[in-house]
């Protein structure tokens, strides 16, 4: 499979997809057309995120998005597909609502290109159970596209705010981790990706990454790491 999915679609520093021209410019170099998967949108239109994200690629590829027409044909006409970040329950709900759940994962296990960020990273995993989101509408079933064999937690923080009781990132995906100990998470820090590609699979950017498995400590992943031994157990 060839994937590229990025923690997030904007750093605080530059404009939409910006910091990940480069790789989106190597990945797509074979495409012509790119599918464009908008619906985790919630306030915002489907028109208004095409655009945004036509205006970000669109000299590097041809940008449809699905809502113009049959979901299915539009991907199986294109040449590579990109999920676009948002909600993540509303995404898949409509993932599953307009069949696109198996026709994606077939055209991928063939060799599309699936480029996510985000909502779009998070359904490559198993299941969505470690997305930051809140559940605003119930997909059919948690099960997302499992494009990877591991989690993903995109936007992943460090940080514990001021004065604030709540649980912290880290011990969110520690507990996933404990009743999932057989399910490794990995936490993709903002300005990072996972790409795999004929290459193999590595970390992307110059942040590291965090690591749950099971009762084991939380690791880090160094930046430019290989993520071969994740997709191979």
């Amino acid at each position: 499979m060839n994937l590229l999915l990025l923690s997030n679609s904007r750093n605080p520093d530059s404009g939409y997809l910006e910091h990940a021209r480069p790789w989106f410019s190597d990945f797509l170099s074979g495409a012509k057309t790119l599918a464009f998967v908008p619906y985790a949108a919630v306030r915002f239109g489907y028109d208004q995120y095409e655009k945004a994200v036509s205006d970000a690629l669109g000299d590097l590829v041809e940008v449809r998005s699905v809502h113009r027409g049959s979901p299915a044909d539009i991907v199986s006409e294109c040449d590579a597909v990109a999920v676009g970040g948002g909600n993540t329950f509303h995404l898949l709900h409509e993932l599953y609502r307009f069949g696109l759940i198996e026709g994606i994962r077939a055209a991928v296990a063939a060799g599309m290109p699936y480029c996510g960020w985000s909502a779009g990273s998070n359904i490559a995993s198993p299941t969505i159970r470690t997305t930051n989101d809140m559940p605003i509408i119930e997909p059919p079933s948690f099960d997302a596209l499992g494009l990877v064999p591991f989690q993903i937690n995109p936007h992943y923080l460090d940080a514990h705010p001021d004065r604030h009781m709540g649980e912290t990132r880290e011990e969110r995906l520690l507990e996933f981790a404990k009743v999932n100990p057989s399910v490794p998470v990995i936490g993709l820090r903002e300005g990072s990706a996972i790409l795999r590609d004929a290459n193999g699979a590595r970390l992307l950017g110059s942040r590291s990454a965090r690591i749950f498995r099971g009762s084991e400590p939380p690791a880090e992943l160094d930046a430019g790491s290989g993520l071969d031994v994740l997709f191979n157990q």
